[in-house]
């Protein structure tokens, strides 16, 4: 999943951007309201984590702003203020989840589960391609009914490729998805990533599902690829 960490606190923001990237996420950090709220508008985040005292825009405002703008992405707001009163504020503005610190990891981690598994709910418990299946709740691939086990990041690939069936995903936008906006396009490691991940959930089945357009990226179809 991608999500987006709005904290003008560095420490902060590494910390959980750190802890996020262990779980396969693919980060993205911003350290003022107004480069977060671009950055939350321009693109597709599944998730966006915002502290509530930022310094040219605070998180209210913001999370205010993008909910008037449209934007309906889940947002779970952080503040070192945690009276009922800031808590109603933050939810009137369109927050999802408060979350106040200091908190351990391990509550921000289920937190951000929670909001993610609802996003998945409403989209679709299951997603297919082919014999192919993927549960974002239990997070378990299969095939023809045959278990899959996947590293992280093979499973976040996966994730995005099947959220995207039959659509010719280039490099840029896998990396800016799966890794983070800082991805190297000159790097290889996509590539190494869909070859592991193609040995296992097409070798041995049919039909082939995860096919390389040279040239123009990667495509997840149970059909032949174009020419």
């Amino acid at each position: 999943m991608k999500i987006l960490v709005v904290e003008d606190e560095e420490r902060v923001a590494h910390f959980i951007q750190k802890g996020l990237k262990e779980e396969g996420h693919a980060v993205d950090v911003s350290y003022d309201g107004e480069d977060g709220e671009f950055l939350a508008e321009v693109n597709d985040y599944d998730l966006i984590i915002l502290d509530l005292m930022l310094p040219k825009k605070n998180g209210i405002v913001v999370c205010r702003e993008l909910r008037a703008s449209g934007v309906a992405t889940p947002v779970l707001m952080l503040t070192a203020r945690d009276s009922v009163e800031d808590k109603v504020r933050g939810l009137d503005a369109g927050a999802d989840d408060y979350l106040p610190k200091p908190f351990a990891f391990e509550e921000l981690l289920a937190r951000v589960r929670a909001l993610l598994r609802r996003q998945s709910d409403s989209k679709s418990p299951v997603l297919k391609m082919a014999d192919l299946e993927l549960d974002p709740i239990s997070r378990r691939v299969s095939r023809s009914g045959k278990a899959i086990r996947l590293t992280t990041k093979e499973y976040a690939l996966l994730e995005y490729l099947m959220r995207n069936p039959d659509k010719v995903l280039s490099r840029t936008l896998i990396g800016e998805h799966v890794w983070d906006m800082n991805f190297d396009p000159e790097s290889n490691v996509i590539d190494v990533y869909v070859s592991h991940l193609r040995a296992k959930i097409d070798k041995g089945f049919e039909p082939a599902l995860l096919h390389t357009l040279r040239g123009q990226g990667y495509l997840l179809s149970d059909d032949s690829p174009p020419v």
